[in-house]
């Protein structure tokens, strides 16, 4: 006899209909940002300009245009609405502001490229980035309490049935409620063999078999169908997907078991067959490419416009200390190859460690006093750019460590797993890591695997993009160092 469960009751706000999509929501945001940069500034221009009897020029009106249409792009470009946008409490307003910043930086070095900076009024422009920068933040201060309400009432709330109360589908559950990502509600259970299933599972109820999640569809309650049945039960899973083909809600095929251990990874096709991407190339093909070209431009700009600070600082070691400016010292580069990377020396002659058995602590007595400042600003790094121009470095990468370095006594290989995988990139002059405060001193294991998954993370997500938020994040990193002795 068939165990029919009373259905759940739609929750409040989460009405047919009455419902919102994150993405559509992101995209609505998006198009009211590139109208409000337009808008403030024609609304400037008639403020200042249209009040002293001034036509609106082809050039104050370009502007706005050009300004428009790259925002549009650097916006999208530097992931102002992409990633899980509804559940940010700023809605990613630093990265709008960042962005904005970036756009009308441009404006004003292309005015001037141009010659025509001067037939712009300086109030206007500067007026315009201001109020633009004002209106983004009040914008993004309404959207929250909006975001807020709404979370609140379950309007982004995806309703999720998982089919299948084995191993794969407790497996499922109990990964989407570690998640915690408050869009996903499972509502329950569904089993054509309920008289073997127990009335609840990782806390959720059994709510019948698949005519009672038919009826659920029928009544809208239903936004997403899991099926979590093992790849054994072909036949099952052929007559259940052939039932839920007329249905219109979306249906998703959770991977076995096995799959779940990699719960991260992407499907691929072989052969028309979908396949879970265990491990890939780490950055190849165009986006090596993309990658390699970025060092080869990022890497002689940046010499030539450190470089007037790179011969002070150079002075100011020879003034400090006797001994050699540079300091040299082999480091594990791609693919495992030792590298000899070049560091402005901070210590005194005869108290460097070649092979840093032992790490810089906070008052080092080995450091120089220029060494001290050098360290703790990072600008002991340097001259690693001429690294870049050598190929064994990147401008942005996991940094490489010294040979044989150690956290408590062990070496970093045997106290994190997948260590060996920072080195399928090449090591770069900052980092993910770095940027999220896992520099200096990696004397416990807690440091090295912080700075560990931070460097692996990267890897597998890496973009031009990403290369450029961490870029745009050193400096400020490098003032709030801590662990840098």
């Amino acid at each position: 006899m068939k165990n029919h469960v009373t259905a759940p009751r739609a929750e409040a706000g989460s009405k047919p209909g009455n419902r919102q999509s994150s993405r559509v929501t992101a995209d609505i945001v998006r198009i009211i940002d590139l109208i409000f940069i337009a808008g403030v500034g024609f609304g400037v221009y008639w403020f200042f300009l249209v009040s002293e009897q001034v036509a609106l020029g082809s050039r104050y009106l370009s502007s706005i245009v050009i300004a428009v249409f790259v925002s549009g792009l650097l916006f999208h470009w530097l992931g102002v609405y992409g990633g899980n946008f509804v559940l940010r409490g700023t809605r990613r307003l630093g990265r709008a502001l960042f962005s904005w910043a970036c756009v009308f930086g441009l404006l004003v070095a292309l005015a001037h490229a141009l010659k025509i900076a001067d037939s712009f009024s300086a109030v206007w422009a500067v007026s315009w980035f201001l109020a633009t920068c004002g209106i983004l933040v009040f914008a993004r201060v309404v959207l929250v309490i909006l975001m807020v309400r709404w979370l609140r009432d379950g309007q982004f709330t995806v309703r999720t049935v998982i089919v299948g109360t084995g191993e794969q589908g407790r497996k499922i559950a109990a990964h989407l409620e570690r998640l915690g990502d408050i869009r996903i509600r499972i509502i329950g259970f569904i089993d054509d063999r309920t008289d073997h299933a127990p009335p609840r599972i990782e806390g959720h109820r059994v709510l019948g078999d698949v005519d009672t999640l038919i009826g659920l569809i029928r009544r809208n309650l239903v936004d997403r169908i899991i099926i979590a049945l093992p790849s054994s039960e072909g036949a099952r899973l052929v007559d259940l997907t052939d039932r839920l083909a007329a249905t219109s809600v979306p249906v998703r095929l959770a991977p076995d078991v096995a799959g779940l251990e990699f719960p991260y990874r992407r499907f691929t096709q072989i052969a028309g067959v979908p396949m879970l991407r265990i491990f890939d190339r780490p950055i190849s093909g165009w986006s090596f490419v993309a990658k390699t070209i970025e060092d080869r431009v990022l890497g002689p700009l940046f010499l030539v416009l450190l470089g007037p600070l790179m011969l002070l600082i150079a002075l100011a070691i020879k003034i400090d200390s006797p001994g050699p400016v540079l300091f040299r010292q082999k480091r594990q580069g791609f693919n495992n190859e030792l590298i000899q990377i070049w560091k402005f020396r901070s210590m005194h002659i005869g108290a460097e460690d070649p092979d840093t058995e032992t790490q810089a602590t906070r008052g080092d007595k080995r450091v120089t006093r220029v060494g001290r400042f050098l360290r703790k600003s990072s600008l002991d790094e340097l001259p690693q750019l001429f690294n870049v121009l050598r190929g064994d470095m990147s401008i942005v990468g996991p940094r490489p460590h010294p040979l044989n370095i150690k956290a408590e006594g062990r070496p970093f290989e045997e106290v994190v797993d997948r260590y060996s995988a920072r080195h399928g990139v090449k090591p770069g002059i900052t980092g993910w890591a770095q940027v999220n405060g896992w520099r200096g001193e990696t004397d416990t294991i807690e440091k090295i695997e912080n700075r560990v998954v931070h460097d692996l993370y990267y890897i597998e997500n890496w973009s031009l993009r990403f290369d450029l938020v961490i870029l745009a994040k050193t400096p400020v990193a490098i003032f709030k160092a801590e662990n840098a002795f």
